[in-house]
């Protein structure tokens, strides 16, 4: 995409959801591109005569061209702009010892404690065990909630693992040619070494690890079985949303490059 369409989008999702449209539910295609913050009419004009332009799979070129805002599956150099929509799509930092519901029997601090200012109904995509950290998505949209935690989808997660002992090349090439547990194998998208036995004088490693599946504490039984116990455990990505730059504890909205993303892959 050129620059002029990767600049950071003025508008919001909130803002496009007040687009004007025809009593027919319809809006013009380059305005309603212009108000999602993809680039001015002008240049959006542009882009739709270069073929650059997708409206549910078809190149559209002809200016003037009426798009329901609600439905249309548009890309744009071949980048999903999301759809207006009265969903919402958070990410949230969740701290070590957070129970990973929105509400909990027992009193113990839970996800709804971080969205108390949300009016929406909110509820969690997957979850992440108490003693773990990291990213986890919260929205009221349960479809995509449902396909995000689905494992047809084969969405990866990536997490950062402190672990017991010192990892070396052998072990790491057993992981990344997967690992047997009791319910299944386990093959890992992606292993690194962060911090090994020269980068590390505590006794322990830190490894990432790119996994696509959601099994219940996947990464320490994973770990555990190849001798490495997990002591720290967060999780970074989820698919092309990333935790950086989020503070503990901290909530934001998914950005539209983030969700189109995640749409796609869904199939949304």
């Amino acid at each position: 995409m050129t620059d002029d369409i990767t600049k950071p989008a003025k508008t919001t999702r909130h803002t496009r959801a007040l687009v004007e449209t025809d009593e027919d539910g319809q809006v013009r295609l380059q305005k309603f591109l212009a108000q999602s913050g993809v680039a001015s009419r002008r240049k959006c004009e542009e882009l739709m005569l270069d073929g650059l332009v997708e409206v549910d799979g078809e190149v559209i070129t002809k200016l003037g061209t009426k798009v329901d805002p609600h439905t249309a599956v548009i890309h744009v150099d071949g980048k999903r702009l999301p759809p207006v929509s009265a969903h919402v799509y958070l990410v949230l930092n969740k701290p070590r010892g957070v129970v990973s519901t929105m509400s909990d029997p027992e009193g113990r601090q839970t996800l709804t404690d971080f969205v108390e200012d949300r009016p929406e109904r909110l509820f969690h995509v997957g979850r992440l065990d108490t003693d773990t950290s990291g990213l986890i998505l919260l929205t009221n949209d349960g479809e995509f909630a449902h396909r995000m935690a689905h494992p047809s989808y084969e969405v990866d997660k990536t997490y950062v693992a402190e672990v017991d002992g010192d990892v070396w090349p052998s072990t790491l090439k057993t992981l990344r040619g997967g690992v047997s547990l009791d319910d299944g194998p386990v093959l890992p998208t992606k292993v690194k070494l962060i911090a090994g036995p020269k980068g590390n004088p505590t006794g322990r490693s830190i490894v990432e690890l790119t996994i696509h599946e959601g099994r219940n504490r996947i990464v320490r039984r994973l770990m555990d079985e190849v001798g490495h116990p997990v002591r720290r455990l967060t999780r970074t990505s989820f698919g092309p949303v990333l935790l950086m730059g989020l503070g503990l504890g901290k909530v934001r909205e998914l950005t539209d490059d983030e969700l189109g993303a995640l749409l796609d892959i869904v199939g949304l």
